[in-house]
């Protein structure tokens, strides 16, 4: 027994050794002290109207782009055009689709790579009945209590304006980038961007088919923090969930509801909905959690820190904790969601046929196919047809954080959010990203350099979007810092 108890106590003894050494360890990934980003010779006001002026152009986005009102579109390309007249008259500027816009800025050495921004000239649409709930109208690009309130004030003509805006000041002080400098502004982001990223996309890849980085929208920087942190967390997004959408249907035998079978094909459909539900996809740290972890881990107190830095025995742990938030567990996981059911028109007649669509975001390492075998599998009944709707597609490809790219992107972020920490994670939303990644898939990134509490994160598709003007003034200043510190 002494010997049992001295061996256990050696083990127990070895276990903790472990524990502190890989904690003692663990790299700290972020940047110390970084100078300050230069201010950017821009008149806060007049900025500020030039992003308001935009606000009040309705680019709504419909998702049948034959109910799309494309005049709005014109008149935001004239409003640019009138706005920033030397990104007009000293960058190439194409229309790809019509709407859709890039911008070349040629650099003084061709043989390096560029560097290409994105943002998005469409909005959501505000939801039927609720345009009084706004503190000032949706699209009058109006200042109440020290916002501006706006569609597209977060998503996404901020960047859109922002960039222009860094750009022409660049070009106002007689900057010229060693590196090309691109601009590509979809039209139709919020309805999977196929006549916007999608085009400009094939048009890149025939006269830039190599870039050195991609910037698009996704990650912001969370200003309360996440993992129990009080300081802000900058957001990167180094990868982006797929997408694949699942119709499943059944047939049965209509008739009189006063004789029902056993099992109605409403029933039928009903039972594999709650199959789905009830058995998600296994949750994974290794989808992009495990790195977002490792880069907070420093900055956590040291119970914490200890748990991050053993995820191999403490993952359980951290898996159930995340998954404990809607937000959480959509990191850790492929996500299972129900979201349309159809069957019947009469509430005494059995239907014949019944249909659910059912919504999967997949996270890296998760393929359309094998998801689709594993909804199969869970069903277990070959009287579900399942079917594809749409086309499927896998995460994006991983970008790293140990590249150029993304240490020229961290250092930008420090020199204007020096409280912030920086993180990779992957984007549970889709971006226009994605249709670059292939020319750049080890450094597309997904991060909008505005500090956001929650109350703002919610108003994004929803009601009172609004942005800070001190926010959008670090936002013109970074673009302006990042693109001088890719040369």
């Amino acid at each position: 027994m002494r010997r049992f108890l001295l061996l256990l106590l050696l083990a127990v003894v070895g276990l903790a050794a472990v524990l502190l050494i890989n904690t003692l360890r663990l790299p700290n990934h972020q940047l110390a002290a970084v100078p300050a980003a230069p201010a950017v010779a821009v008149a806060p006001d007049s900025a500020l109207a030039h992003l308001a002026g935009a606000l009040r152009i309705p680019t709504v986005s419909r998702t049948r782009y034959a109910d799309t009102d494309t005049v709005p579109f014109d008149q935001l390309q004239a409003y640019l055009q009138r706005t920033f007249p030397l990104v007009h008259q000293r960058l190439k500027r194409q229309q790809v689709n019509h709407y859709g816009l890039l911008y070349e800025w040629p650099g003084t050495t061709p043989a390096l790579k560029p560097l290409l921004l994105l943002a998005h000239q469409d909005v959501v649409p505000v939801l039927p009945g609720t345009a009084g709930q706004w503190t000032r109208p949706p699209f009058a690009g109006q200042q109440a209590g020290g916002y501006l309130y706006g569609r597209g004030a977060l998503d996404d003509k901020l960047n859109v304006i922002g960039q222009l805006e860094a750009v022409e000041s660049l070009l106002r002080a007689g900057f010229q980038p060693r590196r090309t400098v691109l601009l590509a502004f979809g039209h139709d982001e919020e309805t999977q961007g196929r006549r916007g990223a999608g085009a400009i996309a094939a048009v890149l890849q025939a006269q830039h088919p190599q870039l050195e980085m991609v910037l698009d929208e996704g990650g912001l920087i969370k200003a309360d923090g996440v993992a129990g942190l009080t300081q802000p967390v900058a957001l990167v997004g180094v990868s982006e969930k797929g997408y694949l959408s699942l119709e499943l249907s059944a047939t049965g035998q209509g008739g009189h509801s006063s004789m029902p079978p056993a099992l109605t094909s409403v029933g039928r459909v009903a039972a594999a909905v709650a199959k789905l539900e009830a058995e998600p996809f296994p949750a994974r740290l290794d989808g992009g959690v495990s790195s977002l972890l490792a880069y907070l881990a420093p900055a956590v107190p040291f119970g914490k820190r200890l748990v991050f830095a053993n995820q191999w025995l403490f993952g359980s742990l951290i898996k159930k904790s995340l998954a404990a938030t809607p937000s959480g567990n959509a990191a850790l996981r492929t996500t299972t969601a129900p979201t349309i059911i159809r069957g019947g028109d009469k509430d005494n007649v059995l239907p014949i046929g019944a249909t659910a669509t059912v919504n999967f975001r997949l996270l890296p390492g998760d393929s359309v196919a094998a998801v689709i075998s594993r909804v199969k599998e869970i069903i277990d009944d070959p009287q579900i047809q399942v079917q594809t709707v749409g086309e499927g597609r896998a995460a994006s490809p991983v970008s790293g954080t140990d590249n150029a790219a993304f240490a020229a992107l961290h250092r930008t972020i420090k020199s204007v959010f020096p409280q912030a920490l920086v993180a990779p994670y992957v984007v549970v939303g889709a971006t226009d990203a994605r249709a670059y990644a292939r020319l750049c898939p080890q450094a597309t990134y997904r991060f909008m350099p505005v500090l956001m509490d929650q109350a703002a994160i919610e108003s994004l598709h929803g009601t009172n979007e609004r942005l800070r003007p001190a926010a959008y003034q670090e936002l013109i200043r970074f673009y302006a810092a990042l693109i001088k510190n890719m040369q």
